[in-house]
This record gives C-alpha cells, structure tokens and sequence, in this order.
C-alpha cells in the first residue's frame, strides 16, 4: 500500500508532511510556481491536500488559483485528493477548496484538544480557532473568519511594519512611519530574539542578508533614517513597536473568540508558536511528541485522510 503523504499549498510555502518528517519549500504562488516540479519526487505516493495558496495575486479569482494547484498537484501525484471547507475530501476543482487548510487542523485536533483555542501563528496569518464549535466552522470562508476575529492578517514573517505601525515614540519624540516596504515582521522578531536568523526564511524587503545587524538597516528605513541617524536603541524601538501591536491585536480577537465559544485554554501552532506559548503561557504543540507545529495543516490533512480511509 502507498504511503499517505500530507501537503499543505500556502500563498509563499508549500509544506509536505511523511511519517515523522516535514519538508517546507518556499514557493510563492506570485509568480510562476514550480509546484509540479517540487512535488516531483512524491510520484508513487498517494496525497491528502489542503490549500490557501489560491488567493494570490497572480490568480484572477480563486476558481482559477484551485484550478491551477490541483492541476499542478495532480500531475506530480495522480493519486491525490483535495480537503475542503466542508470537511470531506474531493477529487477535483471545487470552490469548497479555498483556503480549508484551518479546518484541516481543527479536524485533526478537536478530539484530543476539544475544549481549546487553536492559535495558529504562520509566516503570514494568525488562526484562531475554536475547536469545541467544529460543526459550525464548516463552510466558512477567509471573509466569514476574519469578520470573527477567527483569521488575523499578521504574522511572524511576512507582515509588513507599517500594516500595524502609524507612529512610534523613537529617542522620546513621537514619529510617523513610512508605508513603504521597508521592513517586515521577520525583522522585529529577529532582532527581538523571538527568531533566530535561520528561522528567516522569506526574502527581505530590500534584497539584503538576514543577519540582524541587516534587520536593524530596515527598521530604521521605517522612519525615512539610517542606523547610523537613529542608533541601534532606536531602531529596536520600532520593533518593539511593532510586536506590541502585533501582540494586542491577536490577544484582543483570542479573548473575543474565547468569551463567544467558552473555551477553557489556548494551544499554539505554527512558526511562531513559541512566541504565542510564551505571551499567553499556554500550550504549544512543539511540546507534544509526534506533533510538527510548523506544517500543522499538513500534518493534519493526512491524519485526517488516514482517520477516514478515503484512499
């Protein structure tokens, strides 16, 4: 019988999951993505996958970002289906596609985990899920989660400093930012110690190297300066910033989904799940033998296809 493997197709990562090992390609669906070409080595297999990567710009609607991932993947892996907002698995283009990859998740954990908030804490997003409400998530889309605070738009990588950031108090004056691509959460994290130069893993706004003294150089472009104009304190202001924002924003929609749901405790998932552990002392799942918090919907959607026998 053929290995089950899991495959999570992000809108900049693409992660696959197999037996006791995640593999993440960066991959983003912006531009021309080789997704046939990295799922390649996985002909023979059978997949279970799941997808968010459809609502890239480079789509002209989501139909035809689902078209071309399962297109891709099918080619690559004939034998493979595709895990839906309804919580079942198809074998095709289905508008029931788009951006299941939460779900999954909530899938696979909501009997180990059934009183508990999911925060799921990506490159890009931050989902909060609610895993005693399962029923009732399915069929939601991006549009329905984030007019329920269950999808957050920030995230530990690839969020943009001024996306949270109007102003900052730099060296005791209040300043304006820029809203320029200048820097980007990877770089407030990093320089905050809440990553480590390995964990930047996205291209950097300017091109440059992912060391923090590079870091500190683009946030200081924040505020229209150099390093050497605003000094190392205060550039580390604007990241500090940054994270107080980005902090209150996903602490303010967990205690919301809490209150409406009456869930009793909050797990962390995703590459910045320690930093989520850490602020809401809760569980992170790194901490849980045979669990990869880093790919969670991948790891998910085989357990899932694997749960229910669909192959």
């Amino acid at each position: 019988m053929s290995e089950i493997i899991g495959i999570d197709v992000g809108g900049a990562n693409l992660k696959v999951f197999e037996k006791d090992s995640v593999t993440i390609h960066y991959c983003p669906m912006w531009q021309k993505a080789p997704l046939t070409e990295i799922l390649e080595p996985y002909c023979g297999k059978k997949a279970a996958v799941v997808m968010s990567g459809e609502l890239a710009d480079g789509f002209s609607n989501k139909n035809e970002g689902i078209g071309f991932i399962v297109e891709s993947v099918k080619k690559a892996i004939p034998d493979s289906l595709f895990y839906g907002t309804d919580g079942e698995f198809h074998e095709g283009p289905t508008s029931l596609l788009a951006a299941a990859n939460w779900l999954a998740s909530a899938d696979f954990l909501r009997e180990r985990y059934d009183d508990k908030i999911l925060v799921d804490f990506g490159s890009t997003t931050t989902d909060i899920v609610p895993l005693n409400s399962f029923e009732s998530l399915k069929g939601m889309t991006d549009l329905d989660r984030l007019r329920k605070g269950y999808l957050v738009y920030t995230g530990t990588l690839r969020s943009t400093v001024p996306s949270l950031l109007r102003s900052v108090v730099l060296n005791g004056f209040k300043t304006l930012v820029s809203s320029e691509y200048f820097a980007q959460s990877a770089d407030a994290h990093l320089v905050l110690g809440n990553i480590d130069e390995d964990d930047y893993t996205v291209p950097t706004p300017d091109g440059a190297e992912t060391s923090c003294g590079a870091s500190l150089q683009r946030l200081s472009r924040v505020v229209c300066s150099d390093l050497e104009e605003i000094g190392k304190s205060g550039a580390i202001e604007i990241a500090e910033a940054f994270f107080n924002e980005q902090i209150n924003l996903i602490e303010e929609q967990v205690e919301r989904v809490m209150d409406e749901t009456g869930s009793k405790g909050i797990i962390s998932a995703g590459i910045g799940s320690h930093i989520i552990s850490g602020i809401f002392d809760c569980d992170n799942l790194s901490r849980d033998k045979g669990l990869y918090p880093d790919a969670l919907p991948a790891q998910a959607v085989c357990e899932v296809a694997e749960r229910t026998g669909i192959f």
